[in-house]
């Protein structure tokens, strides 16, 4: 029998990956299944203004297939537009898990001291028709205009029911157990975006079509993502992605508890060919050690200096914050904002309420940094600027001789050839999963998730003395035994988040 899957509620055909989760649902006329690879969303955030961006690919037929979501207000053809691709894959690259080399400086060598500093800049780069008896069903058409390849509806509607009878009643073919998560929406005066694509405007290639990213604005109090649409017919465990760009803020949800991923321990060299595969083990680790968490992958102050570290090959340009919402919010965000990714991952039936947000207070954490006890910084850190990440490294021993008498170790820079990497973790919710043991990769116990290095579990070590880290040690006078840690996208991909109440 042919159903219709919700976008937060997929599963793909040939894996038993999740998909990522999204914060409305989709609806297909012709009854077939469809499948969502992938979806990323970018909220803007600033008073009481949100700006959300979405891009969407898919498998399978488009013919008379529309994209369901709630909004808080009637929007208007000069609230919507659609938005180049390739801005998605820089907000992904920037926050995304990091995966650094480092090698070792000859012990021998003595720098001259480094000149001042000069400002750092900025880096930048370049439908088909509607039945007009939706009055019978306590539906009202409050706007229809068309953009690009999309056909848009915004509808308000009297109760849930009446809702469901009329998607129903014009082709869209609702998921089963729709009705009751519909209608605390309804109820609440929310107003329903309904993009529907016309088929003969999309291009499809492998199977895939990749439509055109939509962006929509609108003012509301509060901030949240209706999560629970998505869970109607959920077949399995969804990753869900939140990036928020906000004017000298990070998010974190109110309503469910808040961890960071462990970060800033050194790898073994073998995760390189396999780090979206090793830091999926990561984040579920950490998640079946604190269930029911969000946890926080990224939450990075960008200013015209300090903006990443290190950068990834693709960078988030002041050009992208324009086109993802700092035309709409002004004052000067594409050169000073804070992007905040949050990752969740979640069963049917796990969230009870909507994910709600709420401002946090700034964080750092993930960095090449060492304090006078040459001990690198482990976890998050309050701060008064926001420099967390996900990040973790790769050492390189120095191996060439050793001829003077007081020679430096654990001085760490770049590759002898001048030219280094960042590999970003990306598509996570497809890496493979259940193949990797965590202890045997880390080159030091991770007690948080209860991961310890080595095959053979170890009591949790004692708390380290106060200013230190039960993670940093002493560099060793021997290159056999050091193990400091150092550090997108969606992987993902980055998904962002959606008003789940309108005002009342």
């Amino acid at each position: 029998m042919k159903r219709l899957a919700l976008v937060a509620g997929l599963t793909l055909a040939a894996h038993a990956a999740p998909a990522h989760a999204f914060c409305g649902f989709y609806v297909s006329g012709s009854g077939d299944k469809l499948f969502n690879d992938a979806t990323q969303v970018v909220l803007v955030r600033d008073g009481t203004r949100t700006v959300l961006s979405m891009q969407n690919d898919y498998k399978g037929p488009l013919a008379d297939f529309a994209m369901v979501v709630p909004v808080p207000v009637v929007l208007h053809e000069a609230d919507v537009k659609t938005l180049p691709k390739e801005v998605f894959d820089h907000v992904e690259s920037l926050g995304s898990p990091r995966l650094v080399e480092y090698w070792e400086q000859d012990p021998c060598y003595n720098p001259p001291p480094p000149p001042p500093m000069a400002p750092a800049s900025y880096s930048s780069r370049a439908g088909g028709g509607y039945e007009d008896d939706a009055k019978k069903d306590g539906v009202k058409i409050e706007a229809k205009f068309d953009v690009a390849e999309y056909k848009i509806l915004i509808l308000s509607a009297k109760d849930s029911s009446g809702l469901e009878t009329w998607l129903r009643d014009n082709h869209y073919k609702i998921p089963d157990g729709a009705e009751p998560l519909l209608r605390p929406y309804v109820e609440s005066g929310m107003k329903w975006f309904v993009a529907k694509v016309d088929p003969s405007k999309v291009t499809m290639a492998n199977g895939h079509a990749a439509l055109s990213p939509l962006r929509f604005h609108y003012d509301s109090d509060e901030f949240s993502l209706p999560v629970r649409l998505g869970m109607a017919n959920s077949a399995g465990t969804q990753d869900l992605i939140v990036n928020i760009i906000a004017r000298d803020k990070r998010y974190e949800v109110s309503n469910y508890p808040n961890v960071f991923v462990p970060t800033n321990f050194d790898v073994k060299s073998s995760v390189k060919s396999r780090f979206g595969e090793f830091y999926a083990a990561l984040f579920d680790r950490t998640i079946e050690t604190h269930p029911g968490a969000v946890v926080t992958e990224y939450a990075w102050t960008a200013t015209n200096g300090y903006h990443c570290d290190p950068c990834p090959t693709l960078d988030v340009s002041p050009q992208d914050i324009m086109t993802l919402g700092g035309d709409v919010v002004g004052g000067g965000l594409e050169n000073n904002f804070v992007l905040t990714r949050l990752h969740a991952r979640y069963s049917k039936g796990a969230f009870k309420d909507d994910l709600r947000f709420r401002v946090a207070d700034p964080v750092t954490g993930g960095r090449e940094q060492y304090d006078e006890h040459r001990q690198l910084e482990h976890g998050a850190i309050k701060s008064a600027e926001n420099y967390f990440q996900a990040r973790y490294a790769i050492r390189h021993w120095w191996t060439g001789p050793i001829s003077c008498k007081n020679p430096i170790r654990a001085r760490w820079g770049g590759p002898p050839s001048g030219t280094n990497q960042v590999i970003a973790a990306s598509k996570l919710a497809f890496a493979p999963r259940g193949k990797i043991a965590l202890g045997d990769l880390v080159m030091r116990d991770v007690p948080e998730i209860k991961v310890w290095r080595g095959t053979s579990p170890k009591p949790a070590p004692k708390p380290a003395p106060s200013g230190g880290s039960q993670f940093s040690q002493p560099p060793p006078t021997k290159p056999l035994s050091f193990g400091i840690g150092g550090v997108l996208v969606l992987g993902l991909i980055g998904l962002g988040s959606l008003l789940a109440r309108g005002k009342k």
